[in-house]
């Protein structure tokens, strides 16, 4: 098997991107295209974009990653045939991961398929936003709101 190409951790999101694309994926997960496209505006459709993709780094590296360190498949390694099911069902939607519903549904189909296996798609959404949320507050600390 070939080394794990994910060698040093992501760097943090800043607390209002991380506020941003999580807003942006809730709105698109339970069909409030209005809002999703107000938080595009306000973001910038090209600056979202990115932001899904680092959010989306986030939730499918940690999950994929292997340990191979004596060459042979660990207990994950079931998610290669999941992640090859959920692409091939991505393209069969004519999903194009390279729009910002495009990005923001793989995301959830992620989630759904591989995290919560039908499960509850949104409550895992703000799991993931809280964990980021926490990085980049510890990461960019003047953030902090004095409220």
């Amino acid at each position: 098997m070939p080394e794990n190409t994910v060698t040093a951790p992501l760097a943090p999101m800043e607390p209002e991107d991380v506020a941003a694309a999580f807003a942006y994926l809730r709105a698109r997960l339970v069909g409030d295209h209005d809002t999703a496209c107000a938080v595009a505006d306000d973001t910038g459709t090209e600056l979202l974009h990115r932001l899904l993709v680092d959010v989306a780094a986030r939730v499918f590296i940690p999950v994929t990653a292997e340990d191979d360190r004596d060459g042979e498949p660990c207990a994950h390694s079931f998610l290669a045939a999941a992640l090859g099911r959920l692409l091939l069902e991505l393209l069969g939607h004519g999903v194009c991961l390279g729009s910002l519903p495009g990005a923001a549904d793989a995301i959830t189909r992620f989630t759904d398929n591989i995290l919560t296996e039908g499960g509850d798609v949104a409550s895992v959404l703000r799991q993931l936003e809280a964990a980021g949320m926490r990085q980049a507050m510890e990461a960019h600390p003047a953030h902090r709101t004095t409220a």
